[in-house]
């Protein structure tokens, strides 16, 4: 039976949540589109309608910091579950109105604090006992990496490995907006990320960096050899703790030159800074200005041509004997803007979002509690995703491109 949905964040991701639940009436009954600026919800569900999907979406305004507001709204609309592809910085208030309302939850990147760039699973895991208590559910990181990324990984520990040793997770987007500098999803998470210290495990303990001061060439699939540095990227977190024979994990991630250029000169001046200054009298914070100043993810669709490559590639033992495996998937920007009207990395967040939320609402992946991805049976999600625009590739037995 089909079941409501509220998507909350009208981003790229959003965007790419709100058309793909439109375009599926046998798993969704309703769709919701709610954010603080209810102009965003209303663009994206006239685009909708203009290109026919079954659905119509229905917009709500929101401020999603304010648990009453969300309360106030999950009571109003009653649905099934709620999508949240807000900032990770509220995903503490949306769990909260969904425990006080009795709705599901699902998101894509886990909580940080605003005040610090740290980002780790603690503060959403700590609602296991509150969200199994109220028979909910809270699907946490359900985009492509973390998300697609954690699924892969738990199809190879089931399928391919008796015990997996090296995992390293590699992004690559290859693709050109055309702009001299911009960020693919949000500019003030993206900054963050990347300029905090990197880490990765090693023997049973966490080993850090300075930020992105590892990095080497890889070979991607259809794109050739990119620059990819060394990040912290939270499904680490999550996959060490799941599959404890992981001996090393990995996350790698490319970068242009002109972009790290760009990154340099802002860092240099502070304009990456989280901390607030005063500016005529009043208190700024530089990165949310400068986040003001760059182009929304969200408007670098049209005309972005070029390809995202990401997969996991994974080093273990089956029937005694060692093996390798890489599974991947290519998006193509531009095939993303005639779909959906958005870019290749919005659609590889937003995709996996609708997926995991179609998985709830069948029952397949429904038991009350906080969890992970990779802590449900991954084959009916590896189905969905080349049924829905993720198809994915496995080479096995080859030689990766690290170091055991």
């Amino acid at each position: 039976m089909s079941k409501k949905v509220i998507i909350i964040g009208a981003g790229g991701v959003g965007n790419v949540v709100a058309k793909k639940c439109a375009m599926n009436p046998q798993v969704f009954s309703e769709v919701v589109l709610a954010s603080r600026t209810l102009s965003k919800c209303d663009a994206i569900a006239r685009e909708a309608q203009n290109i026919g999907l079954p659905i119509e979406i229905k917009t709500r305004q929101v401020d999603a910091d304010s648990v009453p507001e969300l309360v106030k709204l999950f009571t109003d609309e009653k649905p099934f579950m709620v999508i949240n592809v807000a900032l990770p910085y509220q995903d503490l208030t949306i769990m909260d109105a969904c425990l006080a309302t009795g709705v599901h939850y699902l998101d894509t990147a886990n909580y940080e604090p605003k005040e610090e760039a740290k980002f780790e699973y603690s503060w959403q895991w700590a609602y296991q006992e509150r969200f199994k208590e109220a028979g909910l559910m809270a699907l946490l990181g359900c985009g492509f990496d973390p998300g697609v990324t954690g699924v892969y990984t738990a199809y190879a520990n089931k399928h391919y490995f008796d015990e997996m040793h090296y995992l390293d997770i590699i992004d690559c987007n290859a693709g050109d907006h055309g702009k001299a500098f911009a960020t693919n999803f949000n500019p003030e998470i993206n900054i963050r990320e990347i300029t905090q210290k990197g880490k990765y495990w090693e023997n049973g303990q966490w080993v850090e960096i300075e930020a992105m001061s590892i990095h080497k060439p890889i070979e991607y699939p259809n794109i050739g050899p990119k620059e990819s540095y060394l990040l912290f990227h939270e499904e680490l977190e999550s996959l060490t703790k799941n599959f404890p024979t992981l001996k090393r994990a990995r996350f790698w991630m490319t970068f242009g030159q002109a972009y790290l250029t760009h990154l340099e000169v802002l860092q240099n001046v502070g304009m990456t800074s989280i901390q607030p200054i005063k500016f005529n009298g009043m208190d700024i914070v530089p990165l949310e200005f400068l986040k003001a100043v760059l182009p929304e993810p969200g408007t670098l669709g049209e005309n972005y041509s070029g390809q995202t490559s990401i997969g996991c590639q994974i080093k273990g033992i089956k029937d005694g004997q060692e093996a390798t495996y890489y599974v991947y998937n290519n998006c193509h920007h531009a095939e993303c803007y005639k779909e959906v009207q958005a870019q290749g990395v919005s659609y590889t967040t937003g995709v996996p979002a609708m997926i995991g939320a179609s998985l709830m609402i069948q029952g397949d992946w429904m038991k009350a509690g906080v969890y992970n991805v990779e802590e449900f049976n991954p084959d009916p999600f590896m189905e969905k995703l080349n049924i829905h625009g993720l198809p994915w590739h496995e080479l096995h037995n080859i030689t990766l491109p690290h170091e055991y």
